[in-house]
């Protein structure tokens, strides 16, 4: 049987922590690290009624999207809220882990999740996760010591490119210098113009491995003053983890996708609402689980037919639509968000196999939990045209 920490180490192996956004409260909330994992619950939300469904299952850990504790407490007596629903885990024998913005963002997180559960291909992220800080150290040494030098590089942490390490690039060339008065040259005598058959060796750095990758290679070389030169890289955007996705479906019109998309989502008071033409063609799509609206304004010229999201705001929808953007699909948060549950459960059975029972929570937990009869009516009507209003 799996420890605690042997989960928590899977679930932060493939959502770190650490690419959470600074606000955000995710990780390990409650639960022994060393007590024995056999059953795993998953659900978007924390609340009482999911931790006394999980209890109840007999769940050792319940991972949840959305965190218990997002802002600061004094108090988690079972008293209150928050506390009693800890308190209903804590005294059932489950742990509780929030994986929230940092499953955002992942792979085989909320967004490609949605992306797909939708049919989405060649999904990508609409903003690509930044990558690791990288240099460029360049040196040139004589062809005698080009070796050693580059050993000495690739030792102290240059040359790494994913799965492959020791990567370099070489040209010849030639070096020229005179040594001054005071120098004490490796090669050539002082006053004497040198001309060296020397390499070009260049090579990827972490921006943090770069001073040490500085000072071994001035170690190994045989020159007195070696020249080098250290080059910062930019970002070129092809992070395969970043916020929301982007990708193609088989064209269709935007209403045909609409029921696509109210088809693949559990049902909510919510339901789907939808901004745009019906007609519209639809073959590039835009989803963002979660909350989206922050990403508005780099869609309003992107390529995307339609964009998927929740918690579209009045006069930012408004806004978008008359600057000519993409049609507008907004959905209840918790759906969108809660197709990522059967993916990341499907993922730890995969890891951990039959040592592990694994449960999807459907326990709609949407805070809207009812639609008035009278807003059933189709949405063309309006309230000047409503048989009441005409006295009928």
């Amino acid at each position: 049987m799996p420890t605690l920490a042997d989960v928590v180490d899977l679930l932060h192996d493939w959502y770190p922590p650490r690419t959470a956004d600074a606000w955000d409260a995710v990780g390990l909330v409650a639960g022994d690290p060393a007590a024995g994992v056999s059953r795993v619950a998953f659900a978007v939300d924390p609340t009482l009624e999911v931790a006394r469904e999980a209890v109840a299952w007999g769940a050792d850990l319940l991972v949840v999207h959305h965190p218990l504790l997002l802002t600061p407490v004094s108090s988690v007596a079972a008293t209150t809220p928050k506390g009693r629903t800890l308190h209903t885990l804590t005294a059932g024998g489950c742990a509780l882990l929030t994986a929230h913005t940092n499953a955002d963002q992942a792979e085989s997180g909320v967004s490609e999740a949605l992306a797909s559960a939708l049919g989405l291909v060649d999904a990508v992220p609409i903003r690509p996760a930044p990558g690791e800080p990288l240099d460029k150290v360049v040196v040139f040494a004589p062809v005698a010591s080009a070796d050693a030098v580059r050993a000495a590089m690739t030792a102290a942490g240059a040359g790494r490119l994913g799965d492959y390490d020791s990567c370099t690039w070489s040209t010849p060339g030639e070096g020229r210098f005179r040594p001054l008065d005071g120098a004490s040259p490796a090669i050539g005598r002082v006053g004497d113009l040198e001309v060296v058959e020397e390499v070009r060796i260049e090579a990827v750095v972490p921006r943090g491995r770069r001073t040490a990758v500085v000072r071994a290679l001035l170690a190994a070389h045989p020159y007195e003053e070696p020249a080098f030169d250290v080059l910062p890289l930019a970002d070129a955007g092809l992070a395969t983890t970043g916020t929301g996705r982007v990708g193609a479906v088989e064209e269709t019109t935007l209403e045909q996708f609409a029921a696509r998309v109210a088809q693949a989502l559990p049902a909510t008071a919510h339901g789907v609402r939808v901004a745009g033409d019906p007609a519209r063609r639809v073959r590039q799509v835009a989803v963002c689980g979660g909350a989206g609206d922050f990403l508005l304004d780099e869609l309003a010229h992107g390529d995307a037919d339609v964009y998927v999201t929740s918690d579209l705001r009045h006069h930012r929808a408004g806004e978008f639509l008359e600057h000519g953007g993409p049609a507008l699909v907004d959905v209840a948060h918790w759906a969108a968000e809660w197709t990522w549950l059967p993916v990341v459960e499907a993922r730890l059975r995969r890891a951990l196999g039959d040592r592990v029972e694994t449960r999807v929570s459907t326990l709609c937990t949407d805070p809207w939990t009812f639609r008035p009869r009278s807003h059933e009516s189709s949405p063309q009507s309006s309230p000047q045209s409503s048989p009441k209003q005409e006295g009928r």
